[in-house]
């Protein structure tokens, strides 16, 4: 299709503004841009390599502050931008500056790389003499030449045929943090062009990988276009993680071949042929323009003062509750629209199946406060797309009243940091933790269960990318992250971690045996409490990152994933990825521990009940909950469906235990279906009836289950 504007094109004429964007529609392209306070909106049309102008439009029509305009014969792979006129008034919250060639906040696709250039400030800014605040003068360079540009698409595709959504219930979710550039660089089985890609991550190898794990649901850290920030580019490093957008509908060019959104459709239907779900971690809390020194690339210069929150009584200000310069207004409500028609895109379009809204409080920020009745919730709500979508938030900013653990919209799930730090806190073995560790592992029914939530709106998760991977937390005690450049003092500094005696990589036999034990202890937590377990890719193959908890800014070898634990063509887990599937398929064998209501001594609706154990085999008491040193807890899952019964022993004693089997219902033996003793989580005790006294080894997991014997009659098995 052509790229540029045909010989009938004499001038751009009104169109319509009730669609953003640039839409085709078979003869010609309507533009439509939101801007309140512009004064003026000119559309930049260029060749279809984006470095020559080839025409240049004033949108002639502005209604209910959308400026818009209908240029006939230009077609899709139209190569395009925006100059926004206004004042220039920082104090004042506006913004605007002409000579920045500006990205459509709705372009889909966009073409060229973006390249760091003092142009790109609305504000004269020199490297050579740059002054730290002086945002209030004016620079007339043009940053066109450094800009990736919008490209007109083709109009919707949600009408093709494409595999269904899997649609996996809550209570059967398995969520896989990953990282798709940093999951795929490193594959032996991925051809080398495709390494880093949406094509690669979509490969055979990968997916196959996945399937055998058992997880349900595809975690992926930002695939927004974004751009590496000033102070990166400086040192030669990049924004690895992704979450410094540009576009909130466009993917990442740096992950794609050729077409970036056919490539990430074609991935997404993979991986739903598959059975598995794909979710994106997305980003509608801040953009890469940063605070008031950062560039005008987009939102900044097509309407500052209602993209962003401004401080009252400066606007000249940004409100800075994220950490990364400024807020996005959510609240807005042509900024609203702008997040629910970007959801609905990646949902209904692009084919994803949720979403991980990374620091999700912001979201529901309000002139008092955060809400749960936020506009954005109700209209997520509302919305008969985004409501059958797994929504997952981040409940936290830095902003005051920022932590909101538990207090989401009913239908959302939670990261859980809670559940994270308990955890560590208890397999570290720091004193009088063991009740809040068996809140946690109940699906922390004290933060969800009042307002009438189920166990699944906690993700429950030991690591994830940000942080020490599940190697790291049981090798190190202090960060290592000199490698960022900022003098170690970025990232975390308390990580609740041990390193068993050596800081770093050993070679003693007993402390690796211990690392690799506690490994499991941490994956067995996991995937043997109520609620949604997160694993960390990586951490079935035993990653490191040699210490550094903040690796953000490290695309390479130290982030990616190092697949030499599975020998080629021969295994296709590791042993820590045998144990992780062995756990899943325990959840899968025994239902009761993905339960979907919170479970109490009496049975629940799903006929199963849950009872916590002493070492006795009898009801905890509560003088035994509150000995500081006590770290044996054993609870019990009952169902009088099947009457089957699963029995859980979490034991970080420094020396080894007794442990009384309690009897069951049926009188049925029990029989010990894993132990974290194991490095592939077996174990060869023998069937065993209730009173029988056992073995439970020092800092260790063992997992019992009985069921009901068969009844056979004359005919057989019945």
């Amino acid at each position: 299709m052509m790229n540029a504007i045909s010989s009938q094109s004499k001038q751009v004429i009104s169109g319509e503004h009730h669609v953003l964007g640039a839409n085709w529609d078979g003869e010609g392209v309507n533009f439509a841009l939101f801007s309140a306070h512009a004064t003026r909106v000119d559309l930049c049309i260029f060749d279809a390599t984006g470095q020559h102008l080839i025409g240049q439009y004033e949108l002639p029509r502005r209604t209910n502050h959308i400026w818009h305009g209908y240029l006939p014969g230009l077609a899709v792979g139209a190569v395009y931008g925006y100059r926004v006129y206004g004042p220039y008034d920082p104090q004042m919250g506006h913004r605007f500056n002409h000579h920045k060639l500006l990205l459509d906040p709705y372009a889909k696709k966009t073409i060229g790389d973006f390249s760091w250039h003092d142009s790109h400030y609305g504000y004269v800014k020199n490297a050579s003499t740059e002054l730290p605040d002086d945002d209030l003068s004016f620079d007339t360079r043009d940053n066109a030449q450094f800009m990736p540009k919008s490209v007109v698409t083709l109009p919707s595709t949600s009408a093709i045929a494409r595999p269904p959504k899997p649609r996996v219930r809550w209570q059967d979710t398995t969520l896989y943090e990953t990282h798709m550039r940093g999951f795929t660089m490193r594959h032996p089985d991925i051809p080398e062009l495709e390494r880093g890609t949406y094509a690669g991550f979509s490969h055979r190898k990968v997916i196959e990988y996945i399937k055998a794990l058992g997880v349900t649901s595809i975690e992926i850290l930002p695939v927004h276009q974004f751009i590496d920030e000033n102070f990166l580019a400086q040192k030669g490093l990049s924004n690895y993680w992704g979450y410094n957008t540009l576009s909130y509908f466009a993917p990442h060019n740096g992950y794609q071949l050729d077409d970036g959104q056919a490539e990430f459709r074609q991935m997404v239907d993979c991986y739903h042929e598959a059975g598995l779900e794909v979710i994106l971690d997305v980003v509608y809390n801040h953009t890469c323009e940063s605070n008031h020194l950062g560039p005008t690339l987009s939102f900044r210069g097509i309407d500052n003062a209602s993209y962003y929150h401004l401080q009252a009584q400066q606007p000249r200000y940004y409100v800075n509750d994220t950490g990364c310069g400024n807020t996005v207004n959510a609240q807005h409500p042509a900024v609203m629209r702008l997040i629910l028609d970007s959801l609905r895109y990646w949902s209904k379009d692009m084919g994803v199946d949720g979403f991980r809204f990374d620091l999700a409080t912001t979201l529901g920020r309000k002139k008092k406060g955060f809400s749960q009745h936020a506009n954005v919730f109700q209209a997520i709500a509302q919305d008969p797309e985004l409501n059958q979508a797994k929504l997952i938030a981040e409940p936290w900013d830095i902003g005051p009243g920022g932590y909101q653990l538990g207090k989401f919209p009913s239908g959302w799930s939670e990261w859980n940091d809670s559940y994270r730090d308990v955890c560590r806190q208890f397999w570290r073995r720091e004193a009088g933790v063991l009740p809040t560790f068996a809140r946690r592992i109940h699906g922390s029914s004290d933060v969800f269960e009042h307002s009438g939530k189920n166990p699944y709106a906690s993700v429950n998760f030991v690591t994830s990318h940000d942080g020490f991977t599940l190697n790291d937390l049981v090798s190190y005690q202090k960060r290592h992250n000199l490698a960022n450049g900022e003098l170690n003092h970025d990232g975390h500094g308390d990580n609740i971690s041990q390193n068993f005696g050596v800081e770093g990589a050993s070679q003693d036999p007993e402390i690796i045996r211990k690392r690799q034990r506690q490994m499991r202890n941490m994956l067995a937590t996991v995937l043997l409490s109520q609620g949604v377990p997160m694993l960390r890719a990586g951490d079935e193959l035993g990653q490191s990152q040699l210490g550094n908890n903040n690796a953000y800014c490290q695309d390479n070898e130290l982030s990616w994933l190092d697949w030499s634990a599975i020998a080629s063509n021969t295994n296709v887990l590791s042993d820590h990825g045998h144990f992780v599937a062995k756990l899943i398929q325990l959840a899968r064998d025994f239902p009761m521990l993905r339960n979907p209501e919170f479970l109490h001594a009496q049975h629940s609706p799903d006929g199963v009940a849950i009872q916590w154990l002493n070492a006795e085999g009898q009801e905890m008491r509560q003088e035994v909950w509150a000995q500081h040193q006590n770290f044996l807890l054993g609870y019990k899952l009952t169902s009088n469906i099947d009457q089957s019964a699963l029995l859980v022993i979490f034991s970080n004693d420094a020396s080894d235990r007794w442990f009384t089997l309690p009897s069951t219902e049926t009188n049925a033996q029990w029989s010990c279906v894993l132990d974290s003793n194991s490095a592939n989580g077996d174990s060869i005790e023998p069937d065993l009836d209730g009173g029988s006294v056992i073995k439970i080894s020092a800092a260790s997991v063992t997992v019992l289950a009985s069921r009901a014997p068969k009844v056979c009659d004359d005919e057989g098995l019945r």
